[in-house]
């Protein structure tokens, strides 16, 4: 006798957004439609080449649907997921309203300041320029780079630390420009220590200008990319702006200047304490670093030094930014989170090997405090020996 097919209801539902089935006795999630009208901004920029923008939206959201037609974006999905994608599209548009331009970056911040409640001012967070450089803004394009900026400009001293492609220096730079703009300062002076990555600097041909310049190099390169090319080489001249190694700093007092220390990772202690005390009046501090890129032979870094005996002193900051802060390729960010989660287990082994011998030394100690009976009785003989004679 054959089976008859189950029309009672209670087998696999079928799911409206998929057409899929969704097992037994769970209901289907409710399904939320949402548009958002594109309007003040240019419609193919806002979208980007292939329609870039909806490929980061799908990957912020991938349960959502996203289509655009016309001047009309439509979101489509999960009711939560939904109305969490539209409050991220409505921040990408603001900012994009104000700064004229949404690079994969900004959406990424976005998308993190919403999911940890900063959405209502992520625009603005992130639309603020520091410079506008051939039709292009330089601006912080994460909270975390957004704090750095702002302690720089309440601060006289900001050590900004975290991993590469971060924006350290590069914003760092592009406040020093600002500062020389608006006359805040009469000169800017930038400089890294000369240490060797790794390589000999002595085997490096020509004279000592020649040696240290790959050193000084992308200081030079970023001032380039921050004003009028024609510009650049008239200041380098006339000493408006200076860029030089960090041993050129000793003996000197640097008044109403933007000195910006790059690579502080590199310096010793006592490099570190020669540059903060040529601090003059008028005068602005910037101290970049990574502390886990140190290439001193000896691992005793200036600016992990300088953070334990500085943190509490007023008008110095220490803004740290972490893997979320990158604004590099988006692979970096997980290559930097690796090495952290490496080094950490690392950490672990060491100390869990250092427990161990520890623990080996406190059970077969046989020191003079806690010698073995033998010892101990041969000792006192001696002792008593000394006593008769």
């Amino acid at each position: 006798m054959g089976s008859e097919p189950d029309s009672s209801g209670a087998g696999a539902a079928t799911d409206p957004a998929t057409g899929g089935e969704t097992p037994a006795g769970q209901r289907p999630e409710p399904q939320l439609e949402r548009t958002v009208t594109l309007t003040g901004v240019e419609l193919a920029s806002f979208l980007g080449h292939r329609d870039q923008l909806l490929a980061d939206l799908e990957a912020q959201h991938p349960s959502v649907q996203f289509n655009a037609r016309n001047d009309v974006l439509s979101i489509r999905g999960e009711t939560s997921a939904v109305r969490a994608a539209e409050q991220l599209v409505r921040e990408i548009l603001e900012l994009a309203r104000r700064s004229g331009a949404v690079s994969s970056t900004d959406v990424r911040s976005i998308a993190r300041m919403v999911r940890d409640g900063d959405g209502p001012r992520a625009a603005i967070t992130l639309s603020e320029p520091i410079l506008t450089v051939r039709g292009n803004s330089v601006r912080p394009q994460t909270q975390g780079q957004r704090e750095y900026v702002d302690a720089i400009d309440k601060n006289t001293i900001v050590f900004g630390l975290g991993p590469a492609g971060t924006g350290k220096t590069y914003l760092a730079m592009a406040k020093a420009v600002q500062a020389l703009q608006r006359r805040e300062v009469s000169k800017i002076v930038l400089t890294r220590p000369a240490v060797e990555a790794g390589e000999r600097l002595g085997y490096l041909p020509g004279s000592l200008e020649d040696k240290i310049d790959p050193y000084l190099r992308p200081l030079f390169d970023a001032v380039g990319s921050m004003m009028d090319q024609d510009l650049v080489p008239k200041l380098l001249a006339n000493g408006t702006i200076e860029v030089a190694p960090l041993a050129y700093m000793r003996g000197r007092t640097l008044n109403e200047a933007f000195v910006v220390l790059d690579e502080a990772q590199n310096t010793t202690p006592e490099q570190m304490k020669m540059f903060l005390t040529r601090l003059g009046y008028g005068s602005k501090m910037v101290v970049t670093g990574d502390m886990t890129q140190v290439d001193l032979p000896v691992k005793q870094s200036g600016l992990r030094v300088v953070s334990k005996i500085l943190r509490s002193v007023e008008d110095i900051h220490f803004a740290e930014l972490t893997a979320d802060d990158i604004v590099r390729h988006s692979l970096v960010g997980r290559i930097v989170d690796a090495y952290a989660a490496f080094d950490e287990r690392q950490a672990a082994e060491r100390n869990g090997s250092a427990d161990t011998a520890v623990s080996g030394t406190a059970v077969g100690d046989t020191s003079v405090g806690d010698a073995a009976p033998g010892a101990r009785s041969s000792r006192h003989d001696h002792i008593e020996g000394k006593r008769d004679r």
